[in-house]
Order: C-alpha cells, then structure tokens, then sequence
C-alpha cells in the first residue's frame, strides 16, 4: 500500500537487524527511512 508525502505511518511492528521489536510509536519525533526489499535471491 503506497503511502502519500505526508501521510501519517500507519501501525506497524517489524524485526530489526539486532532482532528487537521496533514499532511506530518507537520512532516517533526521531526522522527514520523504511527501506523496504523483495525477499533475498528474487528477482526484483
């Protein structure tokens, strides 16, 4: 689901690299980048 230049993050929970829970809340008022890829070895 694309997101529109300045819309609000909806809710999310995701797995970091040192595998700690990061969610929205955990990055508010903090400037972050989503970086977001297709599973490893797929083309794409």
């Amino acid at each position: 689901m694309p997101l529109d230049v300045g819309a609000a993050v909806p809710e999310f929970s995701v797995e970091s690299h040192t595998g700690e829970t990061v969610t929205r809340e955990d990055l508010l008022g903090k400037v972050s980048v989503l970086f977001f890829y297709p599973k490893d070895s797929t083309p794409g």
